[in-house]
């Protein structure tokens, strides 16, 4: 590795559309990034040492022997972190003692989540910095390469999930985003392949393309004040594929054809067509809801909605049950009226915006 120091950015994100759903291959969502940051600052260092202040997890060491990392501490929040240092470490063969601070920006400063995916801009903004520091690293970011390496990071660690969100926080800025065939990227890592091959082959269904932002479209955010536990939630909606299996075809459909909506809306720069799009992508979540007898839409997430009125139209985002809600109204609406509406729900607006950028270094 060289020997500079380096400060890497990787944003969070808020889905958008099409949650759920885009945990199935062939199924799309939306994504945007968020201008809320983790940063990780990278340096050459006598040993290894992680410093996560805001976690509590300080002057943490590991060692590296036969492909695995080993930390002289147990905790299960290092286990992104010891992926996502095992996969990279693969991919460049190297090593060399370093020190890693890391920081974040994504959750309240009273420590409750956001839901703004902590997990992704982690392993994104990890990624990018042991590349940064390795002999393999380009002038250029590449993008591609950061994705697919936290993608396998990420289904390490976690064993399932869309990765939008590492999109999210790799690209930055609107995502349209198809989920890549899982199976097939399970097989590879459990073959002889090497990180290296599976990382120059081409996904099956990966899909990441840019959408642009409207000027006349104001995007709001407003959060709940309560986290969600989304793993059980989204493990109930997806046992409906055993148990009620048309009616999980149907949400997939209802779920893509809501999205392709918002889509056309953004591409064609109609407005009306994204507020529709938003529209029907909640009544799809709604009713596979009921049905899995999960709640998506608490009593907040609803205030939320309804405080937008007929000025555009809002959803949960994510997997819902708490969180982060999110509204989109023409650019002739004063925002500030919606969120007093919110604010007498007990709902706080977030001053966020979406980052153009995805991950960066300094």
């Amino acid at each position: 590795m060289n020997a500079q120091r380096y400060m890497v950015h990787a944003p969070g994100k808020l889905m958008i559309a099409g949650e759920y759903a885009i945990t199935e291959k062939g199924q799309t969502g939306i994504v945007a990034a968020i201008d809320r940051y983790l940063t990780v600052d990278i340096q050459p260092a006598r040993g290894n040492r992680l410093d996560l202040p805001q976690l509590k997890l300080t002057d943490i060491h590991w060692t590296f022997e036969d492909g695995k990392v080993k930390f002289d501490k147990n905790d299960k929040r290092l286990v992104f972190i010891k992926h996502v240092l095992e996969t990279v470490f693969a991919y460049i063969g190297d090593d060399v003692p370093i020190h890693l601070l890391i920081t974040s920006e994504l959750d309240s400063k009273s420590g409750q989540k956001y839901g703004l995916g902590s997990s992704a801009a982690l392993s994104v903004g990890l990624v990018s910095a042991l590349l940064q520091c390795s002999e393999k690293r380009d002038k250029a970011i590449d993008r591609e390469l950061i994705f697919k390496l936290a993608s396998i990071a990420h289904i390490k660690a976690q064993g399932n999930g869309s990765c939008a969100d590492v999109a999210a926080a790799t690209y930055g800025g609107w995502v349209h985003y198809g989920v890549f065939d899982h199976d097939w990227l399970k097989e590879q890592l459990s073959s002889d392949a090497a990180v290296g091959e599976i990382v120059e082959k081409e996904w099956p269904h990966l899909m990441i393309d840019a959408l642009h932002e409207l000027d006349d479209l104001q995007f709001l955010i407003g959060w709940t004040m309560k986290s969600a536990q989304t793993g059980p939630m989204v493990e109930r909606v997806q046992a409906l594929k055993e148990s009620h299996p048309t009616d999980y075809q149907q949400f997939l459909q209802d779920s893509q054809e809501a999205v392709e909506e918002v889509v056309s809306g953004f591409k064609e720069k109609q407005i009306d067509s994204i507020f529709e799009g938003i529209r029907k992508n909640r009544k799809a979540l709604n009713q596979i809801a009921e049905i899995s007898d999960v709640t998506i839409e608490t009593e907040g997430l609803t205030d939320l909605i309804e405080g937008v009125g007929g000025a555009g139209a809002g959803k949960t985002s994510g997997a819902g049950g708490g969180d982060c809600g999110i509204a989109f109204v023409k650019q002739s609406v004063k925002k500030d009226d919606v969120y007093d509406l919110w604010r007498d729900k007990g709902i706080e607006p977030l001053p966020f915006n979406a980052a153009k950028d995805g991950v960066t270094i300094d």
